[in-house]
């Protein structure tokens, strides 16, 4: 079992900025991919972020330049960290583990942006 815990969401202006964070435990045999995604209410969970265990990462095209996605593998912590943010980037937030083909979710944090 995994279990991944998140914290860090809050309430910002739009064009503050917020850092996540998971930290992951239990049986974590390896360096594994990690992820943040986010869902909105009414839409789809989406991919905002990756980072694999050699360090490269990923994002989504709305997030780029903004969110700086990283991680700490002494901890297995994974950080999202959000500048300018966007009335749009509101939503639950959730970390992802993935470990030999299986996936892990946390319980997610909310991230609300006011205009």
């Amino acid at each position: 079992q995994v279990q991944l815990v998140e914290s860090g969401g809050g309430l910002v202006q739009a064009g503050g900025s917020l850092r996540l964070f998971c930290a992951a435990s239990g049986n974590i045999f390896n360096i594994n991919t990690m992820a943040w995604y986010r869902q909105a209410p009414g839409n789809q969970r989406e991919l905002v972020a990756r980072i694999r265990s050699d360090g490269s990462t990923n994002y989504v095209d709305s997030v780029k330049g903004r969110f700086t996605i990283s991680r700490d593998n002494a901890k297995n912590t994974v950080f999202l960290q959000m500048n300018s943010l966007k009335p749009e980037d509101t939503a639950v937030y959730y970390c992802n583990l993935q470990q030999v083909n299986r996936i892990y979710w946390g319980q997610g944090t909310q991230v609300t942006v006011s205009s």
